[in-house]
């Protein structure tokens, strides 16, 4: 198992423990209408799979300052709920800064941008909002259960 499904479920237990849940997975059909949908307005990026994982573990999450993107509220079948930040959403909000647009943005947090360099096709974490270089990592996994578990602490 993922290091960031172990992580996770931890999230889970102290959600629940003050009467919270983790937000519903997406299904095959909502990753393909978000896939669509990036193609449309950000250009021919390809979601990494283990991202697509992620997000039929949990469409999304906000957690101790951490917000991991979910599938865009219009594209899911089922609206109701509470507020997510959507991944095309935001990543246009991201996009009116030129230099940004080298990225694509899974998530934040009050100091960092857990994003890929679409050009080298690296994991990175950035300062927020400098843009430099925290960390690199090899993978999306790495990099999310790095982001899990430093909301954890």
């Amino acid at each position: 198992m993922a290091q960031w499904k172990e992580l996770l479920f931890e999230i889970k237990k102290i959600e629940e423990k003050y009467g919270s849940s983790l937000r519903n997975p997406v299904t095959d059909v909502e990753i393909r209408n978000l896939q669509l949908e990036i193609q449309e307005k950000l250009g021919y990026i390809e979601l990494p799979k283990s991202f697509e994982d992620f997000l039929k573990t949990v469409n999304g999450l906000d957690f101790n300052g951490l917000v991991i993107y979910g599938v865009d509220k219009h594209l899911l079948d089922d609206q109701e709920g509470e507020d997510l930040q959507g991944f095309v959403e935001t990543n246009e909000i991201w996009y009116e800064n030129d230099w940004q647009k080298q990225y694509m943005f899974f998530g934040d947090s009050d100091t960092a941008w857990y994003c890929l360099e679409l050009q080298k096709a690296r994991f990175l974490e950035l300062d927020k909002p400098s843009g430099s270089i925290i960390q690199s990592f090899d993978s999306f996994d790495s990099m999310i259960s790095e982001a899990l578990q430093t909301a954890l602490t």
